[in-house]
């Protein structure tokens, strides 16, 4: 069987999207499913040089949109090439541009929402949402009305998403999602993330690990940090791209909070020094005001690392169910609150959440269920198109 994603850039600063395409790819790959990718980059951006899928890149398309009528000639030539197609994401042309190259095809796509239909971001912005639905009016919601299914990965997902927007109804299908288990070398990926950051020395710390950007609440986890645990001896790694400018203020707030010293900034991270990291991490923390899954939390808990997280990470439920680490509100507050009641559990107690956090993943977050899921879908994408 052959499945075709659809993505509108396979950036890895981008976040989990690409994240996720490339570990299931890898593992359905394994169960007789080959993927391959188009997408909108650049047939030249740097990030596609050893690409581990065939990919075709169709851009440079207009603006942030990416509009370029090469992807709908592309899939109008080459969609029988595949029994079925997923598309990541919306609001940019990939999913427009995939439901037109489509919809001329035999070939069924669905669609993963990827988070892009939560109320937070109606609350956020509200001058762009009104926006966003005379969009979704013109043809976003089109897109997801003719998929075969949208894709959700999680029920508190699936459900945030009724009514967000008016017009278009859709099928609705929540597949399992997950990260692809922690690589073997646990002490010299903890010794590589060190090498690469020698501020940090051999102090115990706390890690953010994810894009730096207003929706992952780094701005309360610097005040939280600062009220309830700069004192600990632990300090603060905040780790990820910044795609926004956004990091520059957060450095100015933290030394006006007094804790500059305590705070490391190491940037994007990768590799065994990514997994050091997580692996090195006392707790990662995560205090998003948005978050439909968090495969950073998922890797975290495959390296046996306690999860803090704030109640908008749409697996928190499990987390706390499971016992692989500790939930609180997305406020400073929340944050600090977080910190004290980890801070307060003695050595006996973090072990327990370490091996909790571990059996967590293999029961849930494992990459396989969710490979197996994808499966699942296409095969009956191929199916539906035979009746």
């Amino acid at each position: 069987m052959r499945v075709l994603r659809i993505i509108g850039s396979t950036d890895p600063a981008t976040g989990g999207p690409i994240e996720g395409l490339l570990r299931t790819s890898h593992v359905m790959a394994g169960l007789g499913c080959r993927n391959e990718v188009v997408c909108l980059d650049r047939p030249s951006d740097p990030w596609l040089k050893g690409f581990p899928l065939p990919v075709f890149a169709l851009g440079p398309g207009l603006g942030r949109y990416g509009y370029t009528p090469a992807l709908r000639t592309w899939l109008r030539a080459h969609a029988a090439d595949y029994d079925a197609a997923i598309v990541h994401g919306i609001w940019n042309y990939s999913s427009v541009g995939a439901w037109r190259g489509l919809s001329e095809t035999r070939t069924p796509y669905a669609v993963f929402a990827h988070g892009m239909l939560d109320p937070w971001f109606r609350q956020a912005n509200p001058l762009k949402h009104i926006a966003k639905q005379a969009y979704w009016l013109a043809l976003e919601g089109r897109v997801l009305a003719d998929a075969y299914a949208v894709l959700f990965t999680t029920e508190m997902e699936r459900l945030s998403a009724r009514g967000v927007f008016f017009g278009a109804r859709f099928k609705e299908r929540v597949v399992a999602y997950g990260a692809a288990d922690a690589p073997s070398g646990g002490s010299g990926q903890t010794e590589a993330f060190r090498a690469a950051l020698p501020a940090l020395g051999q102090r115990p710390y706390l890690l953010f690990l994810s894009r730096i950007h207003p929706k992952k609440g780094c701005d309360i986890l610097l005040a939280g940090y600062a009220h309830a645990a700069a004192r600990s001896g632990m300090d603060l790694v905040i780790a990820g791209p910044d795609q926004t400018g956004l990091q520059r203020e957060l450095v100015r707030m933290a030394d006006r909070l007094g804790i500059s010293a305590r705070v490391h900034w190491p940037g994007m991270l990768s590799g065994d020094v990514k997994w050091g990291a997580l692996r090195g991490a006392e707790a990662f923390v995560l205090p998003s005001h948005q978050e439909n899954f968090g495969i950073a939390v998922a890797e975290a808990l495959a390296a046996g690392t306690p999860v803090l997280i704030s109640d908008k990470v749409n697996i928190y439920n499990e987390v706390r169910d499971g016992g692989g680490g500790m939930v609180a509100a997305d406020t400073a507050d929340g944050v600090a609150d977080l910190f004290r009641r980890f801070l307060d559990l003695d050595g006996d107690a973090r072990g327990r959440m370490r091996l909790a956090a571990r059996r967590l993943f293999l029961e849930r977050f494992d990459v396989r269920m969710a490979a197996r899921d994808l499966i699942a879908l296409a095969d009956d994408m191929r199916r539906s198109v035979r009746r």
